[in-house]
């Protein structure tokens, strides 16, 4: 199972908004799945790392 409330408080610590990250190419339907702790591709975290400039770890916690 995958958490990704380690998204959200990444995201909070370095001042990026979910507004941010729809203009940089994560579209509704990929923020709707990291809200419900569902899966996303690794291309999807790789582009999310970037946006946000942190390690995946930062993103998600495998549970």
């Amino acid at each position: 199972m995958f958490d990704y409330s380690p998204l959200w408080e990444t995201m909070q610590n370095r001042g990026v908004s979910q507004y941010q990250l729809l203009k940089a190419g994560i579209d509704n339907k990929t923020l709707d799945s990291l809200k419900k702790n569902k899966n996303i591709t690794m291309v999807t975290l790789e582009k999310l790392c970037r946006i946000i400039d942190c390690s995946p770890n930062d993103v998600v916690r495998f549970l």
